[in-house]
């Protein structure tokens, strides 16, 4: 194997030819048809029995080639692409140049590389320190939650339905006078305003009394994850059989002592401040440094290949659909609920995505160029902080991610507290 040419296409692109021998490429035949021929059947020959040549005279001389150039990618490119050194941001483009029993084959590799990217001064950039005081309207909402949540269904019958009561109702679907699949259920729970339903329903629910039977009209999301449903109009009978609402617990002493460590409600109240206030605090941290990197991203100049950006916008899909999963749900429920679509789900995140990439590329710059220094304990102790989050063991997230891309995350760590600590916060 051997690098033929390498040239540089663009401000982030790269394009190499590499080339087999003969040699390797017939090992990578014999190897494909050692790996295949038990499955294949020549007639005259037990299955498997076929020797190579039958074979190939038989299905053609070429019938091992796609395999066994396939197989050759990891033998003879990706060495050449590792001993180049290239900082890969995506996995290379590869085409088939020639290909030739005597002198093997010729492979042609585009890659997109990370990019040279200039940064204006980022010692001392200059934010508004961002501040967050806590008010009693803060403290008697947080109160009021948490009343919510200790607070009990208990049924009324003397009056019409509401928004915010949980209501039992026999539901049945119709579309053009015809019932359809999965539009029916008998004694379902729903609380009005919630936005679990098609939009429109629940509103169409308020104001109905217990045993009332009606019809309400709905119009299926355009994006509505069954197809023959999406954007058609739809008629629901509908029997409601309970009006429950959320009785809240009594505002005093015992209420405090029902949700805290406290005795007296002016005791639960003032701790509940200081929670709150420390809260606070954090988040105008947050905000912060957020500032303090937003300054940072205008100091980028560089080109960015698109490709990171959607990479990035991956990562931030693929982190919030693990979330949904969490909550039982999955993409296409919550663009049904929400009435988007993917695309625009995705072009929804770019703004942080492109932030999220620049952020990262200016850190690694000033990682390098400040010469920041990366032990192995704390390469170590970033293993150890990766296991925490995902209850695994060190051991385990040691295996999984390379110890030069943990070296890496730990010096845009301290990349990151360097500008910050160098920042004047007004």
């Amino acid at each position: 194997m051997s690098l033929k040419s390498k040239n540089q296409t663009g401000a982030n692109t790269w394009e190499l030819e590499i080339e087999s021998t003969g040699e390797q490429f017939e090992a990578a035949i014999q190897a494909v048809y050692l790996k295949q021929r038990k499955r294949i059947q020549v007639p005259g020959f037990r299955k498997g029995k076929a020797t190579r040549k039958m074979v190939e005279k038989l299905y053609g001389e070429t019938c091992f080639y796609d395999d066994a150039i396939n197989d050759m990618v990891q033998q003879v490119v990706t060495p050449v692409l590792m001993e180049e050194g290239l900082d890969l941001v995506d996995t290379p483009v590869l085409d088939v140049i020639s290909i030739s029993k005597e002198n093997g084959v010729v492979y042609k590799a585009v890659c997109t590389v990370k990019p040279e990217i200039t940064l204006g001064d980022y010692k001392g950039i200059e934010v508004e320190k961002a501040e967050r005081e806590v008010s009693d309207e803060d403290v008697d909402n947080e109160i009021q939650r948490q009343r919510e949540k200790n607070g009990r269904l208990v049924t009324v019958d003397d009056r019409a339905a509401q928004d915010g009561d949980t209501v039992n109702i026999d539901f049945k679907g119709f579309m053009d006078g015809k019932a359809f699949d999965g539009g029916a259920e008998d004694g379902f729970d729903l609380k009005l305003g919630s936005g679990s339903f098609i939009p429109g329903f629940e509103d169409q629910i308020i104001g109905h009394s217990t045993g009332e039977e009606f019809t309400i009209n709905v119009v299926f999301p355009e994006n509505y994850q069954m197809e023959e449903l999406a954007g058609k109009p739809a008629e629901f009978s509908i029997k409601l059989n309970e009006i429950k609402a959320l009785e809240l617990p009594e505002l005093d002493d015992e209420f405090a002592m029902d949700v805290s460590e406290f005795d007296t409600l002016d005791e639960y109240k003032a701790d509940l401040r200081k929670t709150l206030e420390e809260r606070a605090a954090k988040n105008a941290d947050v905000i912060t440094e957020n500032r303090i990197y937003d300054k940072l991203v205008e100091l980028v100049e560089g080109e960015i290949p698109e490709v990171m950006y959607e990479k990035e916008i991956d990562r931030m899909v693929q982190d919030f659909e693990m979330r949904l999963s969490q909550q039982g749900l999955d993409m296409p429920m919550y663009l049904s609920f929400t009435g988007s679509d993917e695309k625009t789900f995705r072009e929804s995140y770019r703004d942080g995505a492109e932030k999220a990439v620049k952020i990262r590329l200016a850190l690694e710059k000033i990682g390098k160029d400040e010469n920041i220094e990366v032990t192995d304990d704390e390469v170590r102790e970033e293993a150890g902080k990766i296991a925490e989050r995902f209850k695994i063991t060190p051991e385990r997230v040691m295996s999984i991610v390379a110890p030069a891309d943990l070296k890496m995350d730990v010096l845009v760590s301290k990349a990151g507290k360097l500008v910050k600590d160098a920042a004047v916060i007004k």
